[in-house]
């Protein structure tokens, strides 16, 4: 017996000295931060009446990267939390707490068996054939309720996960396609610059860590509970309190030296996020890039964004194997010592119980209350990994909250560009976004003293007056950067307005196409009622034989000879010619039938004749058009016109055979 205890003894010693590494309890780090009442020295904005920000490009890229475990981290995962799990009776805290059950059921199966292990060893060793089959067909009926704990727990970690990440996508794309917020995010504010990967990898990251960190830090907590109550009943207190406050001292100093994880993180998934930006856009430019030869310099643009991923990675690697190094210091070999002296207290020490027992008596409570010591060395040394993990959770949990940040502003109407200069901005303080009044009436568009301005402060007109009432069809020219876009984003609300009133319908009765018409996926149904789906068609008491004679009025009736008719899903973008894409977007343009159109340059690819019959059918069903576009043949059917010059100047006067020469 001694033998084999005596080689027990030092792989236990071992698993203790290896896993008395530790960083901060987490509850040791929330009573800290929360005794401190006051969040980090952060700089903040001060509050004005401007309701846009421009803020200098590294300040932004520092405030943007910072992410370490303290009061911040903390707040920003409570704001998080409270969208994840809204409530006590919301299903993700029915999960939270089964993930927690599930844990101290693993924790008591762990006793049991390290109880149950023993009595098989105790009757192997006295020799009792009897006692050892009993115990062990005792301890074999006890597998399969533990199988099921360990089964229950994997699933309600796995459910918790995809429940919080329902929950966290939900919310966030709630905000993203509200109103024009989608387009503002990507237009006007320039704080990120790659949405989609925050909106699916670092979302899916930030909750898969954070319920691999729960369950990681609960277990232990639980063990150490348990295991230190079952220790100090039998060792005393000595063991337990040496090996908890080494846990707590050699936390703190990790703690500290793996702040800069956090921060990294959070630059490698910016720089991971830029990487694919940089294929997808390569993707869809591809014909326009062969046109032009572009592939070398492509690859150079592609490959310095990877070189810079990498070379961040290599760095990111460097400190993870200096940090391993100091880990193995202060987690090995400096614990292997204190594990050592922490375990020979109870039975070196003369004045202790267990010194004054046999020999034989101190190697059997060595021996069960050192698997029991293994236990909490483990529970000790998964915190050390849950240290690891919640630094990296304050990366991704800067990331999440960043995007929400941005959603917040930009559904209160603010925006903000770090792409301007300190002299600028000065120059710029007097304009104020959103200052200017948006009056709904139906049939007349009206812009009284609308400055036409860029989000980034330039003036193109100062003060923009004329009307338009239904039935007046007018075109606007002028050279490129007069404005002409601007005044459609004014007028569509994507660009916010600086003053001025204007008077438009409502959005849905209001209908913009551009020159490259989008097509949707989907049906061939859905290219012509987008946005509408075909529910909302029949709703809307519209049959499919209303959009067949809307395209035969562009004269693609063919299209219904593909396949299933109506039903037929294709990649429209790819299969439809420039044309054809242009002639559905009429085809949708008739189907709504709003009160007012924006043509911009959206028949620049259909013939002369199909042109003006589509025109003519406009004004037969009463739609008014606001059209750009350089084709004299137009001029015919628009009775006003809106000339800029780009200069500031403009002119807004009835068309007659003595103006037709601004088509020429």
């Amino acid at each position: 017996m001694a033998p084999t205890l005596s080689k027990y003894v030092s792989q236990k010693n071992a698993l203790i000295g290896g896993a008395v590494a530790g960083v901060p309890i987490l509850v040791y780090l929330l009573k800290k931060y929360a005794a401190t009442g006051r969040p980090s020295n952060r700089r903040t904005t001060p509050q004005s009446d401007i309701k846009y920000l421009i803020v200098d490009k590294t300040t932004a890229a520092k405030n943007t990267n910072r992410a370490h475990v303290d009061w911040r981290f903390i707040k920003q995962l409570c704001r998080i939390l409270k969208i994840t799990i809204p409530g006590v009776m919301s299903a993700e805290f029915g999960f939270l707490v089964l993930v927690a059950v599930s844990l101290a059921a693993r924790s008591f199966s762990d006793i049991w068996m390290i109880q149950n292990g023993t009595n098989i060893e105790t009757a192997i060793v006295n020799n009792d054939k009897q006692l050892f089959i009993k115990r062990l067909m005792y301890f074999f009926a006890g597998m399969p309720i533990i199988s099921i704990v360990n089964n229950v727990l994997k699933w309600s970690i796995g459910e918790l996960k995809l429940r919080l990440r329902t929950r966290l996508t939900h919310h966030l794309y709630e905000d993203y396609l509200r109103g024009y917020t989608y387009y503002k995010m990507n237009n006007l504010d320039t704080r990120i610059s790659n949405p989609d990967q925050l909106l699916t990898a670092d979302v899916d990251k930030f909750c898969e860590m954070f319920t691999d960190l729960y369950s990681n830090v609960c277990k232990p907590f639980l063990d150490i509970v348990i295991y230190v109550y079952k220790l100090t009943r039998t060792l005393g207190f000595q063991t337990p309190t040496v090996m908890l406050g080494y846990l707590v001292v050699s936390g703190s100093i990790l703690t500290y030296l793996r702040r800069p994880t956090g921060r990294m993180t959070v630059v490698e998934q910016k720089l991971e996020g830029e990487y694919r930006y940089i294929n997808s856009r390569l993707i869809a430019n591809s014909e326009e890039i062969a046109f032009y030869n572009g592939n070398n310099r492509e690859k150079l643009i592609m490959l310095s964004a990877f070189n810079k991923l990498t070379s961040h990675l290599r760095k990111f690697l460097e400190f993870k194997v200096f940090m391993g190094v100091i880990d193995n210091i202060i987690g090995k070999y400096i614990a292997t010592v204190v594990g050592f002296y922490a375990v020979s207290l109870p039975f070196i020490d003369s004045n202790s119980p267990l010194s004054k027992l046999s020999k034989d008596e101190r190697f059997r409570n060595y021996y069960t209350m050192g698997r029991m010591l293994v236990k909490l060395a483990e529970a000790i040394g998964r915190l050390v990994l849950a240290g690891r993990d919640m630094t990296r959770l304050a990366g991704f949990t800067a990331r999440v909250t960043e995007i929400m940040t941005v959603l917040d502003d930009l559904n209160k109407g603010k925006y903000t560009r770090t792409m301007l200069t300190d002299s600028e901005v000065q120059n710029k303080k007097s304009l104020v976004p959103n200052s200017g009044r948006i009056i709904t009436k139906d049939n007349i568009i009206k812009f009284d003293k609308v400055p036409l301005v860029t989000p980034n402060g330039d003036v193109l007109i100062e003060e923009l007056s004329f009307e338009v009432t239904s039935g007046m069809n007018v075109l606007v020219c002028g050279p490129n950067g007069c404005g002409k876009s601007s005044l459609f984003r004014i007028l569509g609300e994507l660009w916010p307005m600086f003053g001025g009133s204007l008077t438009k319908p409502p959005r849905g009765k209001l209908f913009y196409i551009p020159q490259r018409p989008y097509m949707t996926l989907g049906t061939l149904r859905d290219q012509v009622t987008y946005p509408h789906t075909k529910e909302e068609m029949q709703r809307r008491g519209k049959s499919d034989a209303d959009l067949a004679m809307h395209l035969e009025r562009v004269q693609l009736s063919y299209l219904l000879q593909r396949d299933q008719g109506w039903d037929t899903v294709a990649d429209w973008m790819d299969i439809l010619s420039g044309g054809e894409k242009q002639r559905i977007a009429m085809a949708r343009l008739f189907y709504h039938k709003p009160q007012f159109a924006i043509l911009d340059e959206c028949t620049s690819a259909v013939s002369v004749d199909v042109e003006g019959s589509m025109y003519q059918y406009c004004r037969e069903c009463g739609i008014s058009l606001f059209t750009v576009s350089h084709r004299k043949s137009l001029w015919k059917h628009h009775d006003f016109y809106l000339q800029m010059d780009g200069r500031g100047t403009f002119q807004f006067n009835k068309i007659d055979s003595s103006t037709e020469e601004f088509g020429s």
